[in-house]
C-alpha cells in the first residue's frame, strides 16, 4: 500500500511488513549514526588544540556542542524506534484493535518525520565540523611550514 497522508490529515494504513522493515532501516541508521559520532568525538580530540584557538573557538564551541546534543538525541530515537518495533504486535495480532492500530501508524509517521529531520540536521552538522577541522588543518600546516 502507498504511504501517505493526504490533506484532511488521515493516516494511510501500511502493511505491518513495510513499517517492520522502516523500523529495522531507522535502527540500522541510527546504529550508523552513533559509530559515527564516537569518530568525530576523535577528530574533535585529535585536533583540540587547533580548536581552541581564538579564531575558531566560538565556531568550534558551537559545533562541539551541538554535536554533544545530536549524540543524546541519537540515544532517545533509538529507544522510540526500539519501543515501537517492539509493539509491531498491535498490527499482527488478528485482534482487532482500530484505536491501537491508529495510534500505532501515527506513531510510525511521526517517528519517520522525526528520523528524517534528524537526518538532515545531522548531516548539516556533520558538514559543519569537516569544514572547521578542514579550515584548522591548513592553518595547521602553513603554520609548521612557515617554521
Amino acid at each position: 500500500m502507498s504511504a501517505a497522508i493526504n490533506k484532511n490529515k488521515m493516516i494511510e494504513w501500511l502493511d505491518p511488513n513495510e513499517m517492520h522493515e522502516a523500523s529495522l532501516k531507522w535502527m540500522s541508521e541510527l546504529k550508523f549514526i552513533r559509530d559515527e559520532q564516537l569518530f568525530l568525538n576523535d577528530l574533535v580530540k585529535s585536533y583540540t588544540l587547533q580548536l581552541t584557538d581564538s579564531e575558531v573557538f566560538t565556531e568550534s564551541k558551537e559545533i562541539i556542542g551541538a554535536i554533544t546534543t545530536a549524540e543524546k538525541e541519537v540515544i532517545i530515537l533509538m529507544k522510540k524506534v526500539q519501543a515501537h518495533e517492539n509493539q509491531l504486535e498491535i498490527m499482527l495480532d488478528q485482534i482487532d484493535q482500530l484505536k491501537l492500530e491508529k495510534e500505532y501508524t501515527e506513531t510510525h509517521w511521526e517517528l519517520n518525520t522525526e528520523m528524517n529531520s534528524y537526518s538532515v540536521h545531522y548531516r548539516e552538522l556533520k558538514s559543519r565540523l569537516f569544514k572547521l577541522v578542514t579550515k584548522v588543518m591548513k592553518k595547521d600546516k602553513r603554520n609548521r611550514l612557515l617554521n
